[in-house]
């Protein structure tokens, strides 16, 4: 018996000035290069996405999964003025945490713009409000400042150190109240 898809799973989502929609097969490419940018690595980890086809497969084994069951997941962002995809945000169902966390990553050279925050806000919005989930978590590196001060902006507020199961480093882990 296969299980019904979730009827939000196609939903698309507007912001001020982003698209965004489900990540799919399509975004392949984008996850390749999005996926091993060195800050990507730095910050979020080494996803082991080294060709195209593991891009497909870890959108296809991971993202379109989640989105089925639940109806929200991961996002990639596009802005409206150019048609540039920018970078992914989402609701993650994550192993080791009873919450479901939100992330986002952008391409460097979008930093800086106000789209994470954007994209976070709606994304949030989308899991509380059209979603009934009542609180959201994140968990950040302890070095990656800029995006604690984006989750604090958000109404997250630190609640410990956490270390997710196979791995070693010790996270930062937020919470809304």
């Amino acid at each position: 018996m296969s299980l019904k898809k979730h009827p939000s799973a196609d939903n698309i989502y507007e912001t001020e000035r982003l698209i965004l929609r489900p990540m799919s097969r399509e975004d392949r490419d984008f996850v390749f290069e999005l996926y091993n940018r060195p800050k990507f690595i730095q910050h979020i980890g080494n996803r082991n996405v080294n060709s195209i086809e593991d891009a497909e497969n870890y959108i296809l084994n991971r993202f379109t999964p989640q989105i089925e069951r639940l109806g929200f997941g991961n996002y990639l962002l596009v802005t409206k003025e150019g048609n540039e995809k920018v970078g992914a945000v989402g609701i993650f169902e994550r192993e080791g945490l009873d919450i479901v966390d939100i992330g986002y990553s952008l391409l460097e050279e979008f930093e800086g713009k106000g789209y994470a925050f954007e994209a976070a806000q709606k994304v949030k919005s989308i899991g509380m409000d059209d979603f009934g989930l009542t609180k959201i978590s994140a968990i950040i590196s302890k070095d990656n400042i800029s995006s604690q001060k984006l989750i604090e902006k958000l109404g997250l507020k630190f609640k410990k150190h956490v270390i997710l199961p196979g791995e070693t480093e010790e996270l930062n882990y937020y919470e809304t109240e």
